[in-house]
C-alpha cells in the first residue's frame, strides 16, 4: 500500500520545490487585481453579516444561511482586524494558495516530484481557481479542506494504528461544516479505497471516521433543510452543465488547451494509483449532486470547486506518462531514459514552458475575470450612482428587498436617503436585509411622498415578473397606479429609477392601448435598457 513518492528525481526537491512553486504561482495570481472596485451580492452578504456581533450572527443562522455559519464566524474574526474588500477576499487567496500546495503534495506522493509540480501549477493557473480565489465566500476554503483531507486519507492508508484517522476526520468535519455540500467527498474517498483494494483495517478506520463526521453534521443538516428555500432558484442540471463543468475544470475552456487537457486526462487514467485518487474526486461529488438535483436541485459549479483537484492530478499524471515515454525514445541506437540528466532537464524545461504558454494563452480570461463587470452585479457602482442622483431626505424603495444589500454594503451612498419601506434593520431583525412594512403600512407611507427613488434588480423592471411576496406586489402595484418614471439609470446590474407622483393631466388623450400608465409622459430615459429578465429573487446563495 505504499505510495509512489519515490518515483521521479530528487532534483526537483522532493519535499519543497514541487510544493512551493505552485503555491507561489497561486499566491501571485490570487493577489493580481484583488481589489476590483466593488463587491457583488453574495460577497456583500459575507461583508455585512461578518461585521455583526456574534449573538446577532447566531440569531441569523436560526432562520437563514446556517450552511455558512462557521464561515461567517471565521470571517467575523478576520474583519475585526480591518473591514475592507481586500481583507474580505484574502482568506480565499490564502486557501487557494494552500490548495495548490496540497494538490502538488498529492501528486508528489502518488507519482513523484515532477507530476506533483505540474499538478499544483495546473491547479493554480486554471481560471476557475483564480475566480474563486478572489471571492469573499467559502468555496476556496472548502477546496483546501478537501485537498488536505485527501492527503490525510493517503497517509492514513499507509500508516499503522487508529490514531491516523483522527486528523482525517477532523479536517473532513470542519470542511463540511464550512459548506455541507462537501459531504460527497466521503463518497469519493470510499471509491478510492475500493480502487486501491484497501485492507479491512483501513476500511474499519475510515468507516469510524466517516460515521463520526456524519453524526457531528446531523444538526447542521437538520437546520439547513428548513432553510432550503435559499436554493429554490436552482434548476436540474442537464448535459450542458456537464460540458460547462468540464470546460471550467480545464486550464483553458476552449481550443487546443482544452482538448489537450482532455487527452492528457485520458492518458493519466493509465496511472492506476493516481487515477484511483483523482478520478473519484473528479467525478463522484459532481455526479452525486447532479443526480440528486434531478429530484431536488442542489447543484452549482461552485459547490464542487473542490473536485477540480482531481482534474489537475489526472492531467499532470498523463503528462508524466508522456514524458516517460519520450525519455525512452531511441536516438542513434541508444535508449535515453527519463533518469538521464539531459533528457530529464529537457523534459523539465519543456514542462515549465508548456505551463507558461498555457497560462499566457489564458491571460485574457484571467484579466476579464478581474473586472468588476464580470460578476453578477457591482454594488459599489450602485452606491456611487445613488450619491450623485439622490437629494438629502429623498425616499428610496428597494425592489425586491434584496436590493438593500447595496445600502448595507456601501451605506455612504444611501446615508442621505430615507428607506421608506424598512421597518426593522437587518442586524436587529436577524435577517439578511431587514424586515419591511406590511402591505397596508407601505401604501400609507408611499401616499405621503410625491417622488421616490427605486433601486431594482434588472428582472424586477420587467412587466412579466410576478413576485410571490405580497410586499413586493404592493410595491409594484403602487408604483404602477400612482407614479410615473421620470429618470432611469442602469449600472452594475441594477436599475435606479426616479418615480414621481402622477397628476391627472399627465396622461394625454390618444395614448395607444397597451402602453403602461405614465409611459407616455416619461421625462427622460437613457438609451440603455435594463437587462433581460433573469431568475426570481433569492436570499444569499449557498
Amino acid at each position: 500500500m505504499r505510495s509512489g513518492q519515490s518515483r521521479g528525481s530528487g532534483r526537483f526537491g522532493a519535499g519543497v520545490v514541487p510544493v512551493a512553486v505552485p503555491m507561489a504561482v497561486m499566491l501571485t495570481i490570487g493577489l493580481w487585481g484583488l481589489d476590483r472596485g466593488g463587491m457583488w451580492g453574495d460577497e456583500s452578504v459575507t461583508f455585512q453579516v461578518a461585521q455583526r456581533t456574534v449573538p446577532q450572527i447566531w440569531r441569523l443562522l436560526h432562520d437563514v444561511d446556517a450552511v455558512h455559519g462557521l464561515y461567517y464566524l471565521f470571517m467575523h474574526a478576520v474583519l475585526t482586524v480591518h473591514p475592507s474588500e481586500v481583507v474580505l477576499r484574502l482568506p480565499s487567496v490564502c486557501a487557494a494558495t494552500a490548495t495548490a500546495g496540497l494538490v502538488a503534495a498529492l501528486g508528489v506522493r502518488l507519482a513523484g516530484p515532477r507530476v506533483g509540480l505540474w499538478a499544483g501549477a495546473l491547479y493554480a493557473i486554471t481560471p476557475m481557481t483564480g475566480h474563486y480565489a478572489q471571492e469573499g465566500r467559502s468555496y476556496a476554503l472548502v477546496a483546501a479542506g478537501v485537498a488536505g483531507s485527501t492527503l490525510l486519507l493517503l497517509r492514513a492508508v499507509d500508516g499503522p494504528g487508529a490514531r491516523v484517522w483522527w486528523p482525517y476526520g477532523t479536517v473532513v468535519v470542519l470542511t463540511c461544516a464550512l459548506h455541507e455540500l462537501a459531504v460527497p467527498v466521503l463518497g469519493a474517498h470510499a471509491v478510492t479505497l475500493a480502487l486501491l483494494r484497501a485492507p479491512r483495517r483501513v476500511w474499519s478506520g475510515w468507516g469510524r471516521a466517516a460515521g463520526a463526521v456524519a453524526l457531528l453534521l446531523l444538526p447542521l443538516v437538520w437546520v439547513s433543510q428548513g432553510q432550503s428555500g435559499q436554493v429554490a432558484w436552482l434548476v436540474p442540471p442537464g448535459w450542458d452543465r456537464v460540458e460547462r463543468l468540464a470546460r471550467n475544470f480545464s486550464p483553458g475552456p476552449a481550443g487546443p488547451v482544452f482538448w489537450g487537457a482532455l487527452l492528457l486526462m485520458a492518458v493519466g487514467l493509465r496511472e492506476r494509483r493516481t487515477a484511483a485518487v483523482a478520478l473519484p474526486l473528479l467525478l463522484v461529488p459532481p455526479g452525486i449532486l447532479m443526480a440528486v438535483s434531478q429530484v431536488r436541485p442542489l447543484y452549482h459549479d461552485r459547490y464542487v470547486l473542490y473536485a477540480l483537484a482531481g482534474a489537475s492530478l489526472l492531467v499532470a499524471a498523463g503528462a508524466g506518462r508522456v514524458a516517460r515515454a519520450l525519455g525512452r525514445v531511441r536516438f542513434d541506437g541508444r535508449r535515453m531514459r527519463v533518469g538521464g540528466r539531459r533528457v530529464h532537464a529537457l523534459l523539465g524545461v519543456a514542462g515549465v514552458l508548456t505551463l507558461v504558454a498555457t497560462f499566457l494563452s489564458q491571460v485574457p480570461v484571467h484579466r476579464q475575470d478581474r473586472a468588476a463587470a464580470h460578476r453578477p452585479d457591482n454594488l459599489a457602482v450602485v452606491s456611487a450612482l445613488a450619491v450623485r442622483q439622490m437629494r438629502p431626505g429623498d425616499p428610496v424603495l428597494f425592489l425586491p428587498s434584496v436590493g438593500r444589500l447595496a445600502a448595507l454594503a456601501y451605506p455612504k451612498g444611501f446615508q442621505r436617503a430615507r428607506d421608506i419601506a424598512l421597518r426593522e434593520s437587518a442586524p436587529r431583525s436577524g435577517t439578511l436585509w431587514g424586515r419591511e412594512a406590511t402591505p397596508g403600512e407601505l401604501r400609507r407611507r408611499l401616499a405621503t411622498v410625491d417622488r421616490v427613488w427605486v433601486v431594482s434588480e434588472a428582472y424586477a423592471v420587467d412587466p412579466r415578473w410576478s413576485p410571490a411576496d405580497p410586499v413586493e406586489r404592493t410595491k409594484r402595484a403602487v408604483l404602477k397606479e400612482e407614479f410615473t418614471v421620470r429618470e432611469e439609470h442602469a449600472r452594475g446590474g441594477v436599475v435606479l429609477r426616479l418615480h414621481v407622483r402622477r397628476q391627472p393631466a399627465d396622461e394625454p388623450a390618444g395614448v395607444p392601448a397597451g402602453v403602461p400608465p405614465g409611459a407616455a409622459t416619461t421625462a427622460r430615459l437613457p438609451a440603455s435598457r435594463p437587462a433581460a429578465p433573469r431568475a426570481l429573487p433569492r436570499p444569499a446563495r449557498w
